[in-house]
């Protein structure tokens, strides 16, 4: 990338305005992302701030996905401060010099394009806080993204998968009602986290789960399931409550008494994957995608599923079809005498 001291800049980018912080002539506090140090400025940090507890506070965003953000916009704010870019420089063509920076560094497109939507979010939010006069980026779109489908576990691993966990000891019988409860109901990982043991109604058969932006759905539960949980819930979860500092309310519950976070849970379906001998690069995810695919393979309809899934969206659960539109094309191959 030119610097800013070349007297000829690119056509394909706009000249660096002057930064008032940089002028010793000049009091305007301005709205410059940078400081005379070239480091960011405390006040874009500010906005970021705001920003970030605006998600936290009407959008209902997980703690996750707030970090991603603020990591996403830091990024973009240390960019700004070294190329010497001010806020009213900011303008289509300063973002795809951008964008250009995250390609020449080798960055996915799903990173690119993340990082793309968390900068826009923030700069649509600063024009409703009145702390811009008008959005820039609206006009700003990142790289086509080739649709890839997820990756699903094939029948057998999935019976691998829940055989694995030894549920004569405490810790195991535990391991194995996290398993089935993640596959009887396709939940996401920091769904289960935020279970409390008041979620499980065993009469009506179902779990109450809480998704993104604390949206309430329900989801059907199968006997098996329902039965490892209920034997975890009577044998072994009010013994491992004994060594709780304090009382909570959280289905999962650590050896040593404590709610388990969605990260100690990915750490037990680690340690349960390499059990069962499968690929580790498997996630919690990888589940949903099963469980979801396993549905529309057996005659559910995709309405049915996106419920159970929480999309918003159709269009997100249609992704499945497309695998379970394999699977037949497969079987048909397989099956069919002239295939």
């Amino acid at each position: 990338m030119s610097s800013n001291n070349n007297p000829d800049p690119s056509p394909n980018r706009p000249a660096a305005r002057p930064n008032p912080s940089l002028d010793p002539g000049s009091n305007s506090s301005g709205s410059s992302l940078t400081s005379d140090t070239g480091s960011p400025d405390p006040k874009l940090n500010g906005q970021k701030e705001r920003f970030l507890v605006m998600l936290r506070v009407e959008r209902n965003l997980s703690a996750h996905t707030i970090r991603a953000y603020g990591i996403d916009l830091d990024d973009f704010a240390a960019w700004l401060s070294n190329e010497r870019f001010v806020l009213e420089d900011v303008d289509h063509r300063t973002m795809r010099s951008y964008l250009g920076e995250l390609d020449r560094q080798h960055k996915s497109r799903r990173t690119i394009n993340r990082r793309l939507s968390a900068i826009k979010t923030f700069f649509s939010w600063l024009v409703e806080s009145g702390e811009l006069p008008s959005d820039p980026l609206t006009v700003v779109s990142g790289p086509r993204q080739p649709r890839s489908l997820p990756s699903v576990l094939e029948e057998g691993a999935i019976k691998q998968l829940l055989s694995v966990s030894d549920t004569t000891t405490p810790e195991g019988l535990r391991n194995q009602a996290f398993i089935e409860l993640l596959y009887a109901s396709g939940a996401r990982i920091a769904e289960v986290a935020a279970l409390k043991v008041t979620d499980l109604d065993f009469r009506q058969m179902q779990v109450t789960l809480f998704g993104k932006g604390s949206k309430q759905r329900i989801v059907p539960l199968h006997p098996l399931a329902l039965d490892t949980l209920q034997s975890y819930l009577e044998t072994v979860r009010p013994k491992l409550l004994e060594k709780a500092k304090s009382p909570t309310s959280a289905l999962f519950i650590s050896t040593r008494g404590n709610a388990m976070s969605a990260d100690m849970l990915r750490k037990v379906f680690k340690s349960v994957i390499q059990q069962a001998g499968l690929d580790e690069s498997l996630s919690p995810h990888g589940i949903r995608h099963t469980f979801a695919t396993d549905l529309l393979e057996n005659g559910a309809d995709l309405r049915s599923v996106q419920e159970m899934l929480g999309h918003a969206s159709l269009s997100t659960t249609q992704i499945y079809t497309h695998l379970s539109i394999k699977h037949l094309k497969d079987t048909h191959k397989r099956a069919h005498p002239r295939g």
